[in-house]
């Protein structure tokens, strides 16, 4: 049986989204997001408490694109793709730190303005609207 590499995680972004292009011409969305866990307490009396991970997350190509403009602070989101570990040399220590590669990333969360998040404008039907505010074309 072969390895199996991947993760779902719901978070808020942490700040707006960069999007970079790499030499070839590719674009590349950076973005962080913040999850939060609420810890039940462990005696009677004691409060609740929120524990928060923080992950950074890289979209590439035309994903990255199409979605970079709506990836803004404080915008949840849901983010899927696959666990990638970085390791590199510090001063004579070895470092690394593990980053999501996003399959997909898709937006959350509820209305602004009276509509979907990132939504297009409704559809305008092209017909003219008559003094009382419906539609001229009625077929009944």
């Amino acid at each position: 049986m072969s390895d199996y590499n991947h993760v779902g995680i719901i978070g808020r972004l942490t700040r707006d989204a960069e999007i970079k292009y790499t030499n070839a011409g590719t674009a590349v969305c950076n973005f962080s997001i913040a999850c939060n866990k609420s810890i039940p307490p462990k005696n009677d009396g004691d409060e609740w408490t929120t524990e928060v991970s923080y992950f950074d997350v890289t979209l590439w190509g035309k994903k990255a694109e199409g979605k970079a403009k709506f990836l803004t602070k404080g915008k949840q989101v849901l983010v899927e793709g696959e666990l990638k570990q970085d390791r590199w040399e510090q001063e004579g220590q070895a470092r690394s730190k593990v980053k999501i590669t996003a399959e997909n990333v898709q937006l959350l969360g509820g209305k602004e303005n009276g509509k979907e998040e990132g939504a297009p404008p409704p559809k305008q039907s092209g017909l003219p609207k008559a003094a009382d505010g419906f539609e001229d074309d009625i077929p009944f």
